[in-house]
């Protein structure tokens, strides 16, 4: 009986030391310079500029926009040359032809780019030097703060191939009072360097630590010594290692995206038996059928959706030079992503299902945004810097403690079961299967998206119970 006990406090004691030390570790950094050339003895230009964005008839008809380093868009599009798509196939081959032809139509002859922009520029825009390379964001203030109380600081974080418009529907259900029971938000969304409208690091090497260290220097520049963040795609990664460099500084973590970043044993455990025995891993109907199709279908899913990650992640520069010279490529591309990764089941739609949950306004709105910025290299460039550590990386074996809120959209790209989430995310708050939504769930389900940040707010700020 004394052995037992002496057994059991020693492997106690051993766990409880594995957790603590586990508890104390944090990321670590070192400031880096992106941009050209060797860092400026004369220190770093930290001044706030306001910033627009602009169009005029030269950028769409003639060669001198600064932005679009003289690529004409309306000669290219009318330059471009069709290729017929196999019949009765859909969006299974990639971006079906016929319907391509509809929304270069659509581009070219009725879509309203001026009119865009002046819904781009409702918002502040401004951009500051951080690390040598200037970074561009929005920040919305809200209009009215209840008396008594204080806004909420939120950063929110996109992805590839979205950009800071995605959270044009969700901005204003956090920074209006329309329910005087909800939080307030003062939003800010940058976007990651090398898309939209901030600069490309110049140098090899900037992977989601980096772009994180520099959102947690923007936010502090602003003011900021304690806030939330939001986000989705690369943004999951990149507010994950904010939390991670600075768990004391980010005082809630919300995700609508979680892939495993270093399956452990309760993962294996739960893959090999969690069919047979749901209950033991907390899995729940939905979570059996996201998780155990039969492993053919598994892998077949997998190569249909994962190609593109391949080039990003060994040769962007080469595939993304074509993307550049042709808007009509870069919208295929683009555009096909908004499709089946909002819903599988849009392969098999001639038209790819895309104005179902999105305008075409909208969605020629993001190309157009790579397109002027004529950021599609940079872009892809992070899935190299990223993957090129693959599971060594240290922020993979870092656990996160930080609050984190978890929603679970149905037409997520990957399931993520809670046993999984919490797996690295040990402090987790909230996890809430939603209704419907797919990958770009703040763009598709701005409504859910909000109601679930505020959930998960008003829990951490002891608003409500958990």
């Amino acid at each position: 009986m004394f052995t037992e006990v002496l057994l059991a406090l020693v492997i106690g004691g051993l766990i409880y030391f594995l957790v603590q030390r586990s508890k104390n570790q944090v990321l670590t950094t070192e400031d880096g310079w992106w941009g050209s050339g060797a860092p400026r003895d004369a220190g770093e230009d930290d001044t706030i500029r306001s910033f627009r964005v602009t169009t005029s008839d030269q950028e769409l008809e003639t060669c001198t926009s600064s932005l679009i380093s003289c690529q004409d868009l309306y000669r290219r599009i009318d330059l471009t040359r069709p290729f017929p798509s196999l019949e009765d196939s859909q969006f299974n081959y990639g971006f079906n032809s016929q319907y391509l032809q509809k929304v270069v139509s659509y581009w070219r002859n009725e879509f309203d780019w001026r009119k865009q922009v002046d819904k781009l520029n409702q918002y502040p825009h401004f951009k500051t030097k951080i690390e040598g390379i200037d970074i561009h964001y929005l920040h919305v203030k809200p209009k009215k703060v209840p008396e008594g109380t204080s806004a909420v600081p939120l950063i929110m974080v996109h992805g590839w191939p979205g950009s800071f418009y995605e959270f044009y529907g969700l901005i204003p259900l956090l920074t209006d009072l329309s329910n005087p029971h909800n939080l307030v938000f003062e939003v800010v969304c940058p976007s990651i360097p090398g898309y939209g409208f901030s600069e490309a690091p110049h140098k090899k090497g900037f992977d989601s630590v980096c772009a994180a260290r520099i959102f947690h220097k923007l936010m502090k520049r602003l003011g900021f010594q304690q806030y939330y963040t939001h986000a989705g795609d690369w943004g999951w990664l990149v507010t994950t290692n904010m939390a991670q460099l600075e768990p004391k500084t980010v005082k809630g973590l919300h995700l609508n995206f979680a892939p495993p970043s270093k399956p452990g044993l309760s993962m294996a455990l739960s893959m090999m038996l969690g069919r047979h025995f749901p209950k033991l891993f907390g899995f729940t109907d939905f979570d059996i059928q996201r998780l155990f199709p039969c492993m053919e279908k598994l892998v077949v899913e997998s190569i249909k959706e994962t190609g593109y990650m391949h080039i990003q992640a060994t040769k962007p520069d080469t595939v993304g030079r074509g993307l550049n010279d042709s808007p009509v490529g870069l919208a295929a591309y683009i555009l096909e992503k908004f499709s089946t990764w909002t819903s599988h089941d849009f392969r098999n739609l001639d038209d790819g299902g895309l104005t179902r949950k999105f305008s075409l306004d909208d969605l020629l709105t993001n190309v157009m945004i790579y397109w002027t910025s004529g950021c599609i290299i940079s872009s892809m460039r992070f899935y190299k810097e990223n993957f090129g550590q693959g599971l060594d990386a240290p922020h993979a074996k870092i656990p996160v403690y930080v609050p984190t809120g978890f929603a679970c959209f149905p037409n997520e790209l990957m399931h993520t079961p809670r046993l999984w989430v919490k797996q690295k995310y040990r402090k987790l708050v909230t996890f809430t299967p939603m209704d419907r939504g797919g990958h770009f769930a703040a763009m598709e389900e701005p409504q859910l998206m909000a109601e679930d940040i505020q959930k998960f707010t008003k829990i951490v700020e002891g608003k409500v119970k958990e």
